[in-house]
């Protein structure tokens, strides 16, 4: 078990993060839903993630606990790449649904977890450590409900107004975001997104195409070029 804990509170959006090190490794931060949904074709996407990111060396961040696709993709890295590789980020509340474990995860099953005070908390921490990595690094959404996708339109959102550099994936398995992908297509046309920030996000149909599309990523130019540092 490991449950590191911290108070830190998300003053400022990044606390200034620095750019990307070209010498540390890949970190990818895997936004998936807490069930495993219906068909096994994402369970099974899941499991073709992590061996994907243990073939490239590639750390995983993710939102902790043990259940759903968010269990999966950990589980099998942790497997593969040793628990070193996978860190959770989760919130104290959220360990009640770990409540059939009595909120213990076991670090050798499923990496290291530290637990925060709140959701903005998690999801500042699960940013900066995607920032901080080496070129490639990045966030994937897979198949999830709600807080899957309000988590994919942050990061989008922060990479719109220069908050962040990092490549975007949906991992669109079974089609699951074509309606997604189809919405951006519409806002663009709508006048609502320009054609070159239509790319902040990019598609993905397999494992190995979502590794490919962080290591090719190139940030859009029609992005705020706004000053964060102060924040």
């Amino acid at each position: 078990m490991a449950l590191n804990t911290t108070s830190t509170q998300p003053n400022g959006l990044l606390d200034g993060a620095p750019p990307m090190n070209p010498n540390k490794g890949r970190v990818v931060c895997v936004f998936c839903g807490a069930s495993p949904g219906t068909s096994p074709v994402h369970r099974e996407a899941a499991r073709s993630l992590a061996r994907a990111l243990h073939d490239h060396k590639i750390s995983l961040v993710y939102g902790g606990g043990t259940v759903g696709l968010m269990g999966e993709v950990a589980r099998t890295l942790a497997k593969l790449s040793g628990p070193a590789a996978v860190h959770g980020i989760m919130p104290e509340a959220l360990l009640e649904l770990e409540g059939e474990r009595g909120g213990h995860i076991d670090e050798e099953l499923y990496g290291r977890t530290t637990v925060v005070p709140d959701m903005h908390a998690r999801k500042k921490l699960m940013a900066k450590e995607v920032i901080e990595g080496g070129p490639g690094s990045g966030f994937v959404a897979m198949s999830g409900g709600f807080g899957t996708l309000e988590e994919l339109m942050e990061v989008i959102t922060w990479n719109q107004l220069g908050i962040h550099g990092k490549g975007v994936v949906a991992f669109n398995v079974d089609g699951y975001y074509d309606g997604l992908i189809q919405w951006v297509r519409t806002a663009v046309s709508a006048g609502f997104i320009t054609p070159g920030n239509a790319g902040i996000l990019v598609e993905a149909l397999d494992a190995e195409e979502v590794v490919q599309q962080l290591k090719e990523y190139r940030v859009s130019e029609d992005r705020f070029k706004l000053d964060w540092s102060q924040g």
